[in-house]
């Protein structure tokens, strides 16, 4: 599956200039999760992806009241 929001993260992962080390590093995501995500071969943990948000200062907005996650 491929959502929006995985599409999303996907975009600023790439975007950022960041190694997946450095992302790993700074998230405490594992590099080799990361590469698996990046890939396609498999989908993140909400709270790694919630870790991976907050490091590259992206939130998640709820469509049907606007509310920040």
């Amino acid at each position: 599956m491929n959502t929006e929001i995985e599409t999303a993260l996907r975009q600023a992962i790439k975007n950022s200039g960041l190694s997946y080390y450095q992302l790993s590093k700074d998230s405490g995501v594992e590099p080799r999760s990361i590469g698996r995500f990046m890939a396609k071969q498999n989908t993140l943990r909400l709270d790694c992806a919630g870790r991976l948000c907050k490091r590259l200062k992206l939130s998640l907005q709820g469509e049907q009241h606007g509310e920040s996650i």
